[in-house]
């Protein structure tokens, strides 16, 4: 707690650089802690999955983002296959397409609805 200048409230072991968290600094600290809690759980989950098909996550924004592995547990978990896809996606827009393919299959043929899907 820092120093006042009442001297009825006058504490002298309180550092006066000492400032307490903000709400909302400690809110997203604790935010990102569950957040990280989650990542690495989806993570051990989702590589459960895909050692069937001998492919592996680390980084889930970096693995998922061409849509490659994604589409990867999107056929092991539905036991369908994609006909069509980029194999080697090298631009953005064959990266989207591959992502929002397998959104859309996961929506329209699963039933699945998607929401929030957003950047944290």
């Amino acid at each position: 707690m820092a120093q006042t200048n009442d001297p009825q409230y006058y504490d002298p072991y309180a550092d006066e650089d000492e400032e307490e968290m903000p709400a909302t600094e400690r809110e997203l600290a604790e935010d990102a802690q569950w957040k990280l809690i989650q990542k690495n759980t989806f993570t051990r989950w989702a590589n459960e999955h895909l050692k069937t098909v001998n492919k592996h996550l680390v980084d889930l924004e970096k693995d998922l983002s061409d849509g490659l592995r994604l589409l990867a547990l999107v056929e092991v978990l539905s036991g369908r296959k994609f006909a069509k896809f980029n194999k080697r996606p090298n631009f953005r827009t064959q990266k989207l397409e591959n992502v929002t393919m397998t959104l859309k299959l996961l929506e329209d043929e699963e039933g699945i609805r998607i929401v929030n899907i957003g950047k944290c």
